[in-house]
């Protein structure tokens, strides 16, 4: 097996995992809101926090101790608590889904992708710790191959499930099937906010 095909599968494997940034990502190609903005940060992102990792492993483990933790855990926590809050104050709102919609800002996307991309601990663990870890005794070319294994799988899995996304909004245009989403939604960050709690206060 290549190292890129290695970085390939070692990568989709943690990405895989549905969580607050998957799900932000499918939401917004089913509201067809800036999609390629939201991707593409998504997946510059994890290239970036990958190749930090494989290189810079040894010196991330030193400073990312349990305060470092418990800082991102208590942000993350308020950023998930004003998000949820912003889906129930909007859930009886209309939602556009004949093209992309225009009133809601580039910037306003870009921060929030940045905000569920880099506040979320989980993200450090998989693409920093984790891949860091893994490739620490490969040798330089080893390394830059395992990387861009991963960053591809990244690339396309965030680009697929947005697209994919955006494609079936086109059977979810009524209110009562975004009634449900919205739910889904909120009910999932919920659970995920509950657990980061616990994780924090244990």
């Amino acid at each position: 097996m290549t190292f890129i095909t290695l970085g390939f599968l070692t990568g989709l494997s943690l990405i895989l995992a549905i969580g607050a940034q998957n799900i932000f990502v499918i939401e917004q190609g089913l509201k067809k809101q800036h999609i390629f903005l939201v991707c593409l940060v998504c997946s510059i992102s994890d290239l970036i926090l990958i190749f930090l990792g494989i290189f810079l492993f040894h010196y991330f483990i030193q400073y990312f101790n349990p305060t470092i933790e418990l800082i991102f855990n208590i942000l993350l926590i308020i950023f998930l608590i004003h998000f949820i809050y912003s889906k129930i104050k909007s859930f009886n709102s209309r939602v556009n889904f004949n093209n992309e919609v225009q009133d809601i800002s580039k910037l306003n996307i870009f921060l929030k992708t940045l905000g569920f991309t880099y506040l979320n601990p989980h993200v450090y663990s998989d693409t920093v710790f984790f891949l860091g870890n893994f490739s620490k005794n490969f040798v330089l070319n080893q390394k830059i191959l395992f990387g861009l294994g991963a960053s591809i799988a990244s690339f396309l899995f965030f680009f697929i499930i947005g697209y994919l996304s955006k494609y079936l909004s086109n059977y979810a245009q009524s209110d009562k099937v975004w009634k449900i989403i919205n739910i889904f939604i909120i009910s999932f960050m919920s659970l995920l906010t509950i657990f980061v709690i616990l994780e924090t206060v244990n």
